[in-house]
């Protein structure tokens, strides 16, 4: 079997110009990266807010193993599916970080026959939005530590800067540091450190601004240091708000490539779910939803994280009502949550399948508490059995849920299709009322315990001093009415990651609370979440080359 680089360079694509044709744009609402890669323009966007609306469809997942879940080509392989039943499908998703292509996780574009290309281009700088962004993210933190420098106008309290700089890779080495050593001239000395740039808040407003106004006043309200006196100092007070938005005026738009059958799809911004709110932009969304009859899009990881961000801030801010969720599980991964070892999954273990089961069972049940009804995609492995099968199906139809089978990483579009006529059934017969799970008028702590209550199945929430003295600080600020983001293990419904299944009897014990003012979120930090990975002991990276001719191997 090929791997999935070597079926994504094998692949014929055609110029994006004639993708781009098949959902009704044109040359001119284009600004083309080479042949097959494009930017839609500004002024296209606008053009198309009259458009009717199509169905807005997420895919989701169960708490992920080294198994696999596979949700990223599942969301692929559907939209090709759709399209081959005659519906237009438009594809709305997230652009992959260099850190976990380097690292362990590999790329982000899809597997198998269920692919989005150029494959080595969107898994490596793509159009350079994530460069933009880690740039915009330094220019601040560069103009931070300039303005201490030269005099400290602002009165800007060293111990309290909430501002960190970000690199797009896995560097355990740069989480804490020290800047400004060298003597007078080089600064002021003082604690710092790097976050991944895809938990960079800048990172966050883009996904999350409707235009380039709303970037910018979003840019402009994000607190990075708070004076001696506790008063928050943000962009526009260090006078970076114009300059961090002119770094973003490209990155704003979204980029459209191409599904291996010629598809569209949009790929555009790329926060984590662990650390992050971990879905794609709104814009290429509203323009997926736009374009299309059907608008498939993902968010990271569990539907405990992801899921419950897509669905409590981002839907919430940019006013999305999707109609459908597709939970994507295995029954690889269902036996890891059940305690099954890695190298026995390939041996039928009902006793452990039906032990994992309890974490799909939870995902199913939390969607339902959104009120949108949902289908079980079993991302197929030749290893399940029948018997395996058959279980599965059994749990899903006595919680009243649709199963099918999806062998579209094998089979691409065709290996789609009993999910596809499943979901279409569903957004034909069944009404979604999708509504946030909290109000924002709750108090801080009681968001964060519904959170934990609702959706992770915990007993409650611990508070560490200083996660109770920030929330006193925001309270007072003015920002207790935001929404919350959990930054938590992505492997465990709770915060610890050994907990697989359905846990029960734990708590989530909250470190620290970051405001995100311009995002419109507060992050809970839980657990040992880092918001800088490290990279494992053989990073993917060693196994990666390129010869003369210029073929990559080695990506995933």
């Amino acid at each position: 079997m090929l791997t999935d680089v070597e079926i994504a360079q094998n692949a014929t694509m055609e110029p994006i110009s004639q993708v781009a044709k098949k959902v009704g744009l044109n040359e001119d609402d284009l600004e083309l990266y080479g042949k097959y890669k494009a930017k839609i323009s500004l002024d296209a966007i606008k053009k198309l807010e009259n458009n009717k609306d199509g169905k807005l469809v997420l895919v989701t997942a169960i708490n992920p193993t080294p198994a696999g879940e596979g949700k990223t080509t599942t969301m692929i392989g559907l939209s090709q599916a759709l399209n081959k039943l005659g519906k237009k499908s438009v594809v709305a998703m997230r652009e992959p970080s260099l850190g976990p292509c380097f690292g362990i996780k590999g790329g982000a574009a899809g597997g198998g026959y269920a692919q989005v290309v150029p494959m080595e281009d969107i898994n490596l700088h793509f159009t350079g939005d994530i460069h933009a962004i880690t740039a915009a993210n330094n220019l601040i933190a560069a103009m931070l530590d300039n303005s201490i420098h030269q005099g400290n106008p602002l009165n800007i309290d060293t111990r309290q800067i909430v501002w960190k700089r970000v690199v797009d890779l896995n560097d355990r080495a740069l989480r804490h540091t020290v800047c400004g050593l060298g003597g007078k001239v080089n600064g002021v000395p003082r604690e710092d450190g790097f976050d991944i740039t895809v938990a960079s808040e800048v990172m966050a407003i883009l996904c999350l601004a409707t235009s380039l106004t709303d970037l910018k006043q979003r840019a402009a309200k994000m607190i990075v240091a708070y004076t001696y006196d506790g008063k928050p100092v943000t962009v526009d007070d260090i006078q970076a708000t114009g300059a961090v938005t002119l770094l973003l005026k490209d990155a704003i738009k979204p980029n459209l490539v191409q599904t291996l059958d010629h598809n569209p799809v949009f790929v555009h911004g790329g926060p984590f779910a662990n650390i992050a709110h971990g879905c794609n932009s709104v814009m290429a969304t509203k323009l997926a939803i736009k374009l299309g009859d059907y608008a498939i899009t993902e968010a990271g990881f569990g539907a405990d994280l992801g899921a419950e961000k897509f669905l409590d801030i981002k839907c919430r801010q940019a006013g999305l009502n999707p109609e459908a969720v597709v939970i994507v599980a295995t029954v690889r991964a269902l036996k890891m949550h059940g305690g099954v070892a890695k190298k026995d999954l390939a041996i039928e273990n009902l006793e452990a399948l039906k032990a994992g089961l309890g974490n799909l069972e939870k995902h199913i049940e939390n969607i339902a508490k959104f009120d949108i009804p949902s289908v079980v995609a079993i991302n197929a492995f030749p290893t399940d059995t029948e018997a395996e099968l058959q279980l599965l199906n059994e749990c899903c139809q006595k919680l009243g849920v649709e199963v099918a089978i999806s062998k579209v990483w094998e089979k691409g579009a065709d290996g789609g299709i009993e999910l596809a006529e499943k979901l279409l059934d569903i957004l034909e017969n069944e009404e979604a009322h999708y509504h946030p799970l909290y109000n924002l008028d709750m108090s801080i702590e009681d968001k964060i315990e519904t959170i934990v209550k609702e959706i992770y199945g915990g007993d409650g929430v611990e508070f560490t001093k200083k996660a109770k003295n920030k929330i006193k600080k925001y309270n007072e600020q003015g920002l207790a009415d935001l929404p919350i983001c959990v930054a938590k293990t992505q492997y465990s419904l709770s915060d610890q990651a050994s907990l697989l299944g359905r846990p029960t009897g734990f708590t989530v014990k909250i470190n620290d609370i970051i405001p995100s003012a311009g995002a419109g979120f507060l992050v809970a930090i839980s657990g040992d979440i880092m918001r800088m990975p490290g990279l494992p002991k053989k990073p993917a990276a060693v196994n990666m080359d390129i010869d003369e001719d210029g073929k990559i191997i080695g990506l995933f």
